[in-house]
């Protein structure tokens, strides 16, 4: 069994998961890479999600080999097999444990800010990673959870080697794993894209999580100056033809428009970086529509994220299913692409009757819009990494064919999915600014 990524695998995961839907539960996933994992989870169980910090201890010169985990609580956890096997003196552990000791405090903070972790005290708690593979971390996050006063542990993981259940020694009262093979050297040989998950896309999932329970928890009636004060927050479909697109609009009281979101190379409306900017984006008073511009048929069908025309057409047909809504009509809408729907969101904006009042590309290929370039209206903001040399080659190239209003912005030492500290942020900062200046007002 392999997966597509950690989205994939959190889908997957859930679906054996729903014995636990409706319990008093809370979803905590262990950064980074269980994060993603763990929303996907959340979300399809209506939990609340939370991080439990936990870090590894590596082997100082084979780092990727566990030797312990610290976490919160004071939860220490140390493999002394692999420490006697290894050769490591208590020198190297103490150096190795005092340098993630600090980066679990940074975390904290970045993570968490002022807030205090979910309460664990008497519910079920999910502890969720993208993967097990000595155990540490995962032994590590359920005594935390235990600490803390859960009154159930489920840990739940796409794979793991298939003795997983004998390493956690009985922390865990349940186990939930979709793949045990005997053959296992590591847990990226069973992802296609096991990339390494950023800081923003945890705080983009955890920030997503918490805007769909302040939603879910507005009042229902009596009350209508809080609930007016809420996010508009719903999910969606919009129809194509035969296919049926997922959405999800969100509308803060008195958006002067909505931002459409075209991702990329095949993901949807649940991308992480996406959503962080999404939730910036609403904080600022705009709306958003993220959506999927494929079925989970279609993007089985690599050619079809490549298929600039067809993804054009349905951010075209998106537009116009948000013109007919009550709550969005007369609106001004604007385009982020990201990846190759930066090309999808140029091609729909250049269409004849596309009446577009900006767009945005994130790390784009505006050159796979071709032709379509010199005839974009929208004013137009490219923003791309420094360290992303190609598309930047492109982009400027892309830039240098557009006649309408535009400019490229570069975000000094990112690369092409701005996984570098500060940089989704300054993504985020760019746009943010560019669709308040072009989507003024009602008109």
């Amino acid at each position: 069994m392999h997966f597509t990524d950690r989205t994939d695998a959190g889908r997957r995961l859930a679906a054996r998961l729903n014995h636990l839907k409706g319990q008093d539960l809370v979803v905590v996933g262990l950064p980074r890479g269980g994060v993603p994992v763990a929303a996907q989870i959340a979300e399809a169980l209506g939990a609340p999600l939370d991080v439990c910090l936990v870090r590894k201890l590596g082997v100082p010169f084979q780092p990727e080999l566990a030797m312990g985990a610290i976490g919160e609580e004071g939860v220490r956890v140390v493999n002394e097999p692999v420490v006697r096997g290894m050769g490591v003196t208590d020198r190297d552990l103490a150096a190795v444990e005092e340098h993630e000791r600090g980066v679990l405090e940074h975390r904290a903070r970045r993570y968490r800010g002022e807030r205090q972790p979910v309460r664990y005290e008497g519910r079920t708690v999910l502890v969720v990673d993208d993967g097990l593979a000595t155990g540490s971390t995962a032994l590590a996050a359920c005594r935390i959870a235990r600490a803390r006063g859960a009154s159930r542990i489920v840990l739940a993981v796409p794979v793991a080697p298939h003795d997983w259940s004998a390493r956690l020694g009985g922390e865990a009262d349940e186990g939930v794993c979709l793949h045990t093979p005997r053959q296992f050297h590591a847990i990226g040989e069973f992802y296609a894209d096991f990339g390494q998950t950023s800081d923003e896309e945890v705080v983009a999932c955890l920030k997503h999580n918490r805007a769909a329970h302040a939603t879910s928890a507005a009042p229902a009636a009596g009350s209508a100056s809080k609930r007016d004060s809420l996010p508009y927050d719903r999910s969606v479909r919009i129809r194509d033809g035969g296919a049926a697109l997922d959405g999800r609009l969100a509308m803060p009281r008195g958006a002067p428009g909505v931002v459409l979101f075209a991702h990329g190379s095949g993901s949807g409306r649940k991308s992480p970086r996406n959503r962080f900017v999404a939730t910036e984006l609403n904080r600022a008073g705009l709306g958003t529509l993220l959506f999927d511009l494929l079925t989970e048929a279609e993007a089985v069908n690599r050619d079809n994220v490549f298929d600039t025309a067809l993804l054009a057409r349905r951010l075209t047909q998106a537009t116009e299913w948000l013109r007919e809504q009550p709550d969005t009509q007369g609106m001004e809408f604007g385009y982020f692409g990201a990846s190759t729907g930066a090309a999808a969101a140029l091609w729909a904006a250049a269409e004849p009757a596309a009446d577009v009042t900006a767009v945005v590309s994130r790390g784009g290929r505006p050159d796979l819009a071709g032709p379509r370039l010199p005839e974009v209206k929208a004013p137009t903001l490219l923003i791309v990494g420094g360290r992303d040399h190609l598309v930047l080659d492109l982009n400027r190239q892309a830039a240098a064919r557009l006649s309408c209003e535009h400019q490229l912005a570069i975000v000094p030492g990112a690369t092409h999915l701005f996984e570098e500290p500060g940089t989704l942020e300054s993504v985020t900062e760019l746009a943010t600014d560019w669709f308040r200046r072009h989507l003024a007002g009602p008109r």
